[in-house]
């Protein structure tokens, strides 16, 4: 029997795919318990952003009563776009809706980005706007933030913008570091006549959005997600207010069943739950504020930076990060490491429940104290 030569698979790919860094995803919990030796339920995951209080109990509720999981979902997702119409006050026909925030983003960088365009960063700041970028060959500008506190630098932002600038990304809070943009900075982004879209992923946390701003500015599109507040991050739901000339061609481009059924329904049932909802906010925002005063007692160890979303940024004056990072594994307690440019030796920590947080500073104390 002869053996048919594979061919070389690489050498057919295209190049500059192969030079991407990979995403770094978080372990799945049943993995990770599995390897630490430690039940799930006991397990303190602060690594992600999520809800810490689960899911919407009016979504789990729209789960189970739900009978057509083996019919095709809404590709217009029209009842959950009517629901968002009620909840933001924004036309249906300016919403658009996609499997998570990361969905809406790969679809504006294809339908805005030809190979030698390129797009507005402002570093440090969520990965995938640089990563989507690469992917569909754009030019990534990295306007580098603020140094101490990592706000914009609008001055060197402008300066970087060019004819054949086509994004500009605004995370707002800002992941991973927290903090919030004023809106003069993205009032003058915007006066660019650039499309700048303002990823509000954290936004209940922060008490104020710039959707208002979409009824001004053509050139403005703002992503929300479900995953944070709602708890449906297993479940990817995520929508913008886009002006209708973009929407029109988000609707030709996208995939046709992009939306589950479950994702559908689950965030149309969130939306009604406006008394846990802000509860919520409330409950976390309080306990941000609780977390972050705790952590001042470190304060010879690391920085601490005030935050605006859920979830606090810290970073090293001495020792390592990704130690304490390892050694906080090891007990069941999970954190984010991060040690890139601007970015290094620290880590973020997601706000929890005060149970949580208490465990957190125990072991935190333990560490610290020992190294």
């Amino acid at each position: 029997m002869t053996i048919q030569k594979s061919p070389d698979m690489e050498a057919m790919m295209r190049p500059e795919l192969l030079k991407l860094e990979e995403y770094t995803p978080v372990e799945p919990l049943d993995r990770l318990s599995k390897r630490l030796g430690i039940p799930v339920e006991q397990i303190v995951k602060l690594d992600a952003n999520e809800n810490p209080y689960g899911s919407s109990p009016a979504a789990l509720e729209a789960l189970k009563r739900q009978q057509y999981y083996h019919i095709y979902p809404d590709p217009s997702s029209l009842n959950l776009r009517e629901e968002l119409e009620k909840y933001t006050g924004i036309n249906k026909e300016r919403i658009f809706v996609g499997s998570g925030s990361d969905e809406l983003l790969e679809l504006l960088t294809r339908l805005f980005i030809v190979p030698g365009d390129n797009i507005l960063n402002f570093v440090p700041t969520f990965g995938m706007y640089s990563f989507l970028g690469e992917l569909y060959r754009a030019q990534i500008r990295k306007v580098p933030r603020h140094a101490n506190d990592y706000s914009i630098d609008v001055k060197a932002g402008l300066a970087a913008i060019d004819e054949r600038t086509k994004l500009i990304f605004v995370c707002t809070p800002n992941n991973p570091t927290g903090n919030s943009a004023p809106e003069s900075v993205v009032r003058a982004l915007l006066d660019t006549g650039k499309i700048v879209v303002v990823d509000e992923a954290y936004h209940d946390f922060a008490g104020h959005s710039f959707i208002k701003l979409t009824n001004i500015y053509e050139n403005l599109v703002v992503l929300r997600t479900f995953s944070k507040l709602s708890g449906l991050a297993g479940l990817r739901v995520g929508y913008g207010i886009v002006p209708e000339a973009i929407a029109r061609q988000l609707w030709k481009i996208k995939q046709p069943y992009n939306v589950t059924v479950a994702g559908q329904e689950a965030a149309r049932a969130s939306l009604s739950e406006g008394t846990w909802i802000s509860e919520h906010i409330q409950k976390i925002v309080a306990e941000r504020e609780r977390l972050y005063g705790l952590l001042q007692q470190f304060s010879d160890h690391f920085e601490a930076l005030p935050s605006s979303s859920n979830f606090i940024f810290c970073r090293m004056k001495k020792g390592r990060a990704k130690q304490i990072k390892n050694e906080l594994e090891k007990r069941g307690v999970l954190v984010r490491h991060y040690n890139k440019p601007l970015l290094e030796n620290a880590f973020r920590v997601s706000v929890g429940r005060p149970e949580q947080t208490d465990i957190f500073i125990e072991h935190l104390k333990q560490i610290i104290y020992t190294q």
